[in-house]
């Protein structure tokens, strides 16, 4: 099951600096275990059906819009917007929150960001839940642009028709010239672009109506222009810091969820992890990407259930 109509108990936005201040909503129980929603793109920001995985009587749910994103101000500024400052900017909300410990559950970019906060704050997180495993790699980042034509060729072919043959072999840095353009038309154009041909790929069950529908929600030119930002910028993170770094969370236990067939995060990024973090779970799930394919949602809910019962002294 998952969990439907969690009321919202107190909602605002935090100053971070930097000229940020980034939206945050607080649902649930007030007195519940607090758990950290982090969501993907980066740029995406949170739906209300993202608190769909926690039991709200159990659970304090905290969602955040990250720098630029959904609600949070400046609207898709990519200044001063870098990992490290989205790191900081969790720790500040946190803090201000008044939580020493929190559970993180992560999604895709979501998924890079909790691992980042948990190597640099290992003491405050009590455990996590990451679904869609991406660790920051030119490699996977490369799989979104170009693996994915084999499974999805009519969705690839409409996304590569707008880019020049000159630019074929740097279809990512030309779609972030694009969404920076001062040609307003342009950013729309190549931004939708960007999000119609990620959404088309990120779920079990292609559907055009569905992706249609998905676009009329998000604010689809933050969404591209932030996502591309971090992707040409190998997500601001040394090379295989992650996978470098994780000693910092043996003492953290970690359940691992990733769609078998998932075309936007490879399932071997969970694997590589889980082979490293050797106490983890690790569940493969009959899904693509998307956390609401039917067996991934399934597996998430049970997996914070579970914690629904863990100590977090």
């Amino acid at each position: 099951m998952v969990y439907k109509k969690i009321k919202t108990y107190k909602k605002g936005f935090l100053d971070v600096g930097e000229g940020h201040s980034i939206y945050y909503e607080l649902s649930g129980n007030p007195d519940g275990k607090p758990v950290l929603f982090v969501h993907g793109g980066p740029g995406a920001g949170f739906f209300d059906q993202d608190k769909q995985f926690f039991n709200p009587n159990i659970f304090n749910i905290i969602t955040f819009d990250q720098r630029g994103a959904g609600r949070s101000k400046p609207f898709a500024s990519l200044d001063n917007n870098n990992t490290s400052l989205l790191v900081n900017d969790m720790k500040k909300l946190l803090t201000m929150l008044h939580i020493d410990k929190v559970f993180l559950f992560g999604g895709s970019w979501g998924s890079t960001l909790s691992l980042v906060y948990a190597i640099r704050n290992p003491g405050m997180v009590a455990a996590m839940v990451l679904r869609g495993i991406f660790l920051g790699s030119k490699e996977e980042a490369d799989y979104v642009f170009y693996g994915a034509r084999h499974v999805f060729p009519e969705a690839w072919e409409t996304m590569a028709r707008l880019v020049p043959d000159s630019h074929k072999k740097r279809i990512l840095e030309f779609f972030y010239e694009m969404v920076i353009s001062q040609d307003a038309r342009i950013r729309s154009k190549f931004s939708r672009a960007w999000e119609t041909y990620e959404m088309s790929i990120s779920k079990l069950r292609y559907s055009k109506r569905e992706v249609n529908e998905f676009l009329q929600l998000i604010k689809y030119e933050a969404s591209a222009r932030i996502e591309l930002h971090y992707l040409v910028n190998q997500c601001f993170i040394p090379k295989d810091h992650i996978l470098k770094n994780v000693e910092k969370l043996r003492d953290i236990p970690i359940s691992i969820v990733h769609g078998r067939y998932d075309h936007v995060a490879s399932p071997f990024s969970a694997y590589t992890l889980h082979k490293k973090l050797t106490d983890s779970n690790l569940y493969y799930t009959l899904a693509g990407h998307s956390s609401y394919d039917t067996d991934t949602r399934k597996r998430l809910v049970k997996e914070m259930d579970k914690l629904g019962g863990f100590n977090l002294i």
